[in-house]
């Protein structure tokens, strides 16, 4: 499922430069993720790097967007069709 950012954002910046899909852009209040960009960092890392950089925690999985892991590889390759396997 794709990430969302709560109100804990403390507009840092710290998250939008970490994530591999540019889901991630500036609101007034707090940081947006796009859920259409969002691939919950797989294809390209391990682990969600807006969560792990987040000094408040802000990034959490966002239940209305409910995706499986082979649902958000494929997206990912949508994003960057050159790191698709041949």
């Amino acid at each position: 499922m794709a990430f969302k950012i709560t109100d804990a954002c403390i507009l840092c910046g710290s998250c939008e430069y970490e994530c591999p899909n540019q889901a991630i852009s500036e609101g007034k209040d707090a940081y947006i993720i796009d859920p259409a960009k969002c691939t919950e960092c797989v294809g390209a890392f391990d682990k969600q790097q807006c969560a792990e950089v987040c000094p408040e925690g802000a990034p959490i999985p966002d239940p209305d967007h409910k995706e499986t892991k082979d649902q958000l590889l494929a997206k990912y390759y949508k994003l960057h069709p050159d790191k698709k396997p041949k």
